[in-house]
């Protein structure tokens, strides 16, 4: 949880330095221009201050790796949910508008962030889990779109050292493995995730590991 605010902060202001010009390049995510990833962005922030104002009763049923679910297939970007958002990031026209929103939206997601009981139970998606276990699920949502953003923006600064180690810390439990040590924690999770073809070095160091891989989060 301690990585929540940085990693979005961090997330924030490399969106604020973008040029009107790096919203029409591709990002890391399929099918998706960069104002594409903005806007779910937005979408991610709006779920972030649902979700704390949304207590639950009982005990915990997922922790921060439990929150993720491991799919079988990688996205395309025709899901109707990713078609949903490319329409809405279009809607925008001017990217100072969508950066207006983010800045808007994303500030006070960080503030209800910040203010949250990191023992409160919550609920999101069916599930019902701890605050504090809530946003540490998200510190690795914002690190690995903070490298889908920077995918083809080499200008743009990447997500925060401690927010890589705390990602990859979090992959490893969602796989059940350490990553080989000889992988930079970016690359790390760029590799499982299926962001990048593991190099035949790579592949070898993984050993077994690598069949399991790509890892599709959802």
């Amino acid at each position: 949880m301690d990585q929540f605010a940085p990693s979005w902060a961090a997330l924030r202001a490399a969106v604020a330095d973008l040029g009107d010009e790096d919203f029409a390049q591709p990002s890391g995510c399929t099918g998706w221009l960069v104002r594409d990833l903005v806007c779910h962005f937005v979408i991610d922030a709006q779920d972030v201050l649902i979700t704390l104002v949304t207590p639950a009763g009982g005990e915990p049923t997922a922790d921060a790796a439990g929150y993720w679910h491991v799919g079988g297939e990688p996205p395309t970007g025709e899901d109707p949910l990713d078609a949903l958002t490319v329409r809405m990031a279009a809607a925008y026209e001017d990217p100072a508008l969508l950066k207006f929103h983010l800045d808007d939206v994303g500030s006070a997601a960080g503030r209800a962030a910040q203010l949250a009981d990191p023992a409160l139970v919550v609920s999101t998606q069916d599930m019902v889990l701890t605050a504090g276990d809530y946003l540490a699920a998200y510190v690795l949502e914002w690190t690995l779109h903070h490298l889908d953003l920077t995918a083809r923006l080499p200008h743009v600064p990447g997500p925060p050292a401690a927010g890589l180690a705390e990602s990859r810390a979090l992959l490893e439990r969602i796989a059940g493995a350490a990553f080989p040590e000889s992988f930079t924690d970016a690359d790390a999770l760029l590799v499982a995730t299926g962001r990048r073809t593991p190099t035949e070095a790579e592949r070898t160091a993984l050993g077994p590991s690598a069949a399991k891989l790509p890892l599709i989060l959802g």
